[in-house]
């Protein structure tokens, strides 16, 4: 898929809305796939503030955000809108301790400060 100006800036504008953004299917309360489901919770455990996208309501960003990131796959994480990866490299750094010390190295605030 191409991405027109219009579909690239509207995506652009959710990965600039918050520090932490997570695309995913469903809401963080109410997940919609698995992957959505253990991202989310990733995340709530880490104690951060993330806005999301339920790509299931738009399906312009839906198929637009597997072409902007060249990530097949969602959910999709960014942090201070760099792409991260998907459930199984946020479950991999989570594990490792690496993704608390991601978001406390680009000055997020989460449990851990």
């Amino acid at each position: 898929m191409e991405l027109d100006n219009v579909l690239k800036s509207k995506i652009e504008d959710l990965i600039n809305s918050k520090d932490v953004f997570l695309f995913m299917k469903g809401n963080p309360d109410f997940p919609m796939c698995g992957f959505s489901s253990v991202s989310s919770a990733i995340l709530k455990k880490c104690g951060v503030e993330f806005g999301h996208c339920n790509v299931l309501e738009e399906d312009d960003i839906r198929e637009g955000i597997k072409a902007y990131s060249d990530w097949p796959t969602i959910p999709q994480l960014y942090i201070k809108k760099e792409f991260v990866g998907g459930c199984d490299i946020m479950k991999e750094m989570a594990e490792s301790g690496e993704l608390l010390e991601l978001l406390n190295t680009r000055g997020i605030k989460t449990k851990a400060n």
